[in-house]
């Protein structure tokens, strides 16, 4: 399969990590930044520290979000996309949140797939990606769909071929543009982690997460100052990014 023909975003997954370690990565050219959790994406986004150092900064929101956490999360400033809408429900509370917001753009998103099936994942089940999807298109005016998410099954083996949930996401990304009549090129897929980032992207992923290969090892007991260049990056955790 051709590689694809724009160059894959690098959303750098910030999460645990103080500002000024986001704020060094936006001095090297980074501008979009991921986070997990809406409290934390939003003191982040708002620290004034960050806010004057970091003015073309994008925030991806790469989550699981509740819903009595989206008005939160519409406060964030500068939240360029949500990639974890998995519900009509979701979706439509979001674009009421946004609407209320009275930005001049809309929200883009992205729906998240369980690709694996696994109880432990978030994500709409694959058979429910058109319907979704048709929903925003049609009743979310607020939100403008960009693309398909999946976390999928941690340690494939790649010795045993592609990865099953990429090909899943692949396949579903086929099926919706034929049945929306869109081009490919026009919905996005974000799959891909620090573990699996270059299979992913050598099969079609358009927007790779990685957090502890950039920052190095997340440490959840308390924050660290180290620099990145002093930390390691570890094996992770399937959500870890």
């Amino acid at each position: 399969q051709d590689l694809p023909a724009i160059q894959p975003r690098l959303v750098a997954v910030s999460k645990t990590k103080p500002a000024d370690m986001v704020i060094e990565a936006y001095s090297h050219g980074q501008r979009t930044f991921g986070e997990n959790y809406v409290q934390e994406l939003l003191e982040k986004a708002s620290n004034p520290q960050i806010l004057s150092s970091c003015p073309e900064i994008k925030w991806h929101f790469i989550g699981h979000l509740q819903k009595q956490n989206v008005n939160k999360l519409m406060a964030v400033p500068n939240l360029s996309m949500l990639e974890t809408v998995d519900s009509v429900k979701l979706a439509d509370k979001v674009n009421s949140a946004w609407q209320k917001k009275g930005s001049p753009e809309r929200l883009k998103v992205m729906v998240q797939i369980n690709t694996s099936g696994e109880a432990s994942k978030h994500g709409l089940p694959p058979a429910e990606t058109a319907a979704l999807v048709e929903h925003i298109n049609a009743r979310c005016p607020s939100l403008e769909f960009v693309g398909l998410m999946t976390i999928g099954s941690f340690g494939h083996d790649l010795s045993q071929g592609p990865n099953p949930d990429f090909q899943v996401l692949l396949s579903l990304r086929e099926e919706l543009c034929r049945k929306l009549g869109a081009p490919p090129e026009q919905v996005e897929l974000s799959m891909g982690m620090s573990v699996d980032f270059q299979h992913a992207i050598e099969v079609g992923s358009t927007n790779v997460r990685i957090g502890s290969t950039i920052f190095g090892e997340r440490d959840y007991s308390k924050k660290t100052d180290k620099p990145p260049a002093e930390l390691q990056a570890p094996e992770e955790v399937a959500q870890a990014h």
